[in-house]
C-alpha cells in the first residue's frame, strides 16, 4: 500500500528459552534468642581471642598479649597482664591467673589478680583469693575465698607502703610522724595566759 516495502519476516523460535533465575541470596545471620538456662557466650567477633577448645587439656604455663577464651581444661598459670580471660561454661581451670578483666562462666580453682575486674557469671565457679579493682559476682554464682580491692592503676609498691602506713597510728602516708598541722593544735607547755 502507499509505498510500503515488503519486509522479510523473522522466523519465531517455536520454544524460546525460559530466563535464568536469579541467585538466591544468603539468608540474613539472625542472632537466636539466649535462654535462661543457658548463658550468652563471650563475643568471639574479636579476631585477636584466642581460644582453648573444650576437648583440650594443657598444662603448664600461658602468656600472651591477646584475650584468651579457655573451654577446656588448664593446669599451671595463666598471664595475660594487659588482655583479658574469659573461662567458658565447659572450662575448668586450676591455675594461678593475672589479666586485666577476667569473665567466670565455668569453674576456675587457683590465685587470681585482674588489674580492671572479675566477673563470676551465675554459672560461674570460683576458689581461691582474688585482688581487683571491681568485682561482679552474679547470684547463683560460687565463690570461695578472700577478695582486696586494689585502685586500678596504682603500682604495686605503692599500695603495699600506703596500706603499711595506715596499719601504723600517728604516722601519715609517707611514714613519717604525726603532721604539722597536728602539732599546731597542741598546747605549748610552760606557756601561761
Amino acid at each position: 500500500m502507499w509505498g510500503k516495502k515488503d519486509e522479510p519476516e523473522t522466523p519465531v523460535a517455536a520454544n524460546p528459552a525460559p530466563p535464568q533465575p536469579a541467585a538466591p541470596r544468603p539468608a540474613p545471620r539472625v542472632a537466636a534468642p539466649s535462654s535462661g538456662s543457658n548463658p550468652a557466650p563471650p563475643d568471639r567477633s574479636n579476631s585477636s581471642q584466642a581460644q582453648v577448645g573444650k576437648s583440650l587439656h594443657l598444662k603448664g604455663e600461658i602468656s600472651g598479649s591477646e584475650d584468651l577464651l579457655i573451654d577446656g581444661e588448664v593446669e599451671g598459670t595463666v598471664e595475660l597482664k594487659d588482655n583479658n580471660l574469659t573461662i567458658g561454661p565447659n572450662g575448668n581451670v586450676h591455675a594461678d591467673v593475672q589479666a586485666r578483666s577476667i569473665i567466670v562462666l565455668g569453674r576456675l580453682r587457683g590465685n587470681v589478680r585482674a588489674g580492671d575486674k572479675v566477673e563470676i557469671r551465675k554459672t560461674g565457679s570460683l576458689e581461691g583469693d582474688l585482688a581487683t579493682a571491681r568485682i561482679i559476682i552474679e547470684d547463683g554464682a560460687v565463690f570461695r575465698g578472700s577478695i582486696d580491692i586494689v585502685q586500678a592503676g596504682r603500682p604495686e609498691p605503692e599500695r603495699k607502703a600506703v596500706a603499711q602506713a595506715a596499719a601504723q597510728p600517728g604516722k601519715d602516708s609517707t611514714g613519717s610522724a604525726a603532721s604539722a598541722s597536728q602539732a599546731a593544735s597542741t598546747p605549748a607547755q610552760g606557756s601561761n595566759p
